[in-house]
């Protein structure tokens, strides 16, 4: 099935402590001080791959000229930037053979500002580069599709859930088909202990584990674990993960967001972003909980990394919300949002704004050479 591809990752309980030894992992855990700067002299900016070219590189799309010519029909966008403003960005491989991307999207007339007035989309592309064609909004009906924040998963069951978090633990909607309707099952909700009374809630990243019980990575880098299904409740693992390791703790919290998380090659990995610098690093561990190790650098928008096959090379001002898509167990593309000009340059109606790109990922050299060097 197409849809086993992304499930890969989520759903093997069966294999549940052969793999980890996890025990009780609804308790509070004492933090482990991080292991640092693990290297295999690349890093995860180095496995980005060169992107195919759907349609003549444009000189005249909209945008900043420092991007650079630029294929328009890769990812999500509105090409005439005329409707739209686009950020988010998860991809599912769907039973129907077609690429599925939920994102978000808001009047581009208002400038980036805007991004509090967005609604959750649903795309679809035959191609996992894209065109993503916007389909619509995922639920017209409740909050008239409010939605930022906005990421998806297969459940263990076969169904599909999309959960929005743009100042709380999160809205989950449920749906068995990527076509919808999708039902709003309630709140994310943690359980209280002394790790979660001040928790910062948004940008969460959800997975489901290999031994089957969900993990959630907020804007704070706390691990959030649930047993019990996708609403929880969680249980809060311990002190943000960022603390334990130096490369991140002398970095300003408040700058560290936009978290993604996911399993693959054996680890646990995430990406977090600094969205004042404008890098994001990459982390691992061998339980998702303890021992978080830091592998330097994810992407920089100033690196020459986002590059076609004919070798032009783009550079957007600021890449963020990334997400991952997984095939045979490793990662084979990243999606980020992008924009051209920095956010409050952004008025609306001026030529600028804001788009998800897709960009190859060899996601099988990666996890071969992280392996050879734990």
């Amino acid at each position: 099935m197409n849809d086993n591809r992304l499930l890969l990752r989520l759903s093997w309980p069966a294999i549940a402590g052969l793999l980890f030894g996890v025990t009780a992992i609804g308790a509070s855990f004492a933090q482990s001080p991080a292991q640092t700067s693990a290297t295999t002299g690349k890093t995860f900016i180095d496995y980005f791959q060169p992107t195919p070219i759907l349609s003549p590189l444009s000189t005249t799309a909209w945008g900043a000229a420092t991007v650079g010519p630029r294929d328009q029909k890769n990812g999500l966008e509105d090409p005439t930037m005329k409707l739209w403003d686009y950020w988010d960005g998860q991809i599912i491989h769907g039973p129907d053979g077609k690429y599925h991307i939920f994102a978000s999207r808001w009047d581009e007339s208002f400038g980036h500002n805007a991004w509090f007035r967005s609604k959750a989309v649903h795309a679809v592309s035959d191609n996992l580069i894209g065109p993503y064609i916007d389909k619509g909004l995922c639920w017209p009906d409740d909050q008239e599709g409010k939605g930022h924040n906005v990421t998806a998963l297969v459940l263990p069951d076969g169904r599909y859930a999309i959960v929005v978090s743009e100042s709380r633990p999160g809205d989950v909607f449920v749906s068995s088909s990527l076509d919808g309707p999708w039902k709003n099952i309630g709140k994310i909700t943690l359980v209280p202990n002394e790790f979660s009374a001040h928790e910062r809630m948004s940008n969460v990243s959800i997975m489901v584990r290999p031994d089957g019980a969900f993990e959630i990575v907020p804007r704070s880098g706390r691990i959030w674990i649930s047993k019990t299904g996708i609403i929880g409740p969680y249980t809060v693992q311990g002190p943000p993960i960022y603390a334990t390791i130096p490369e991140l703790a002398v970095r300003k919290s408040e700058y560290l967001e936009d978290p993604a998380i996911w399993f693959s090659g054996g680890l646990f990995h995430i990406t977090v972003n600094d969205w004042n610098d404008r890098k994001a690093f990459h982390l691992t561990s061998a339980d998702g909980i303890h021992d978080w190790t830091f592998r330097g650098l994810a992407y920089d928008p100033r690196r020459d990394f986002v590059r076609y096959t004919d070798g032009t090379v783009n550079h957007w001002n600021k890449m963020e919300r990334p997400s991952v898509f997984l095939e045979n167990g490793h990662v084979v593309a990243v999606t980020l949002a992008v924009i051209d000009v920095p956010k409050d340059d952004e008025k609306g109606n001026d030529g600028h704004g804001s788009k998800v790109i897709v960009i190859p990922f060899d996601g099988a050299a990666f996890d071969r050479d992280l392996q050879q060097h734990k």
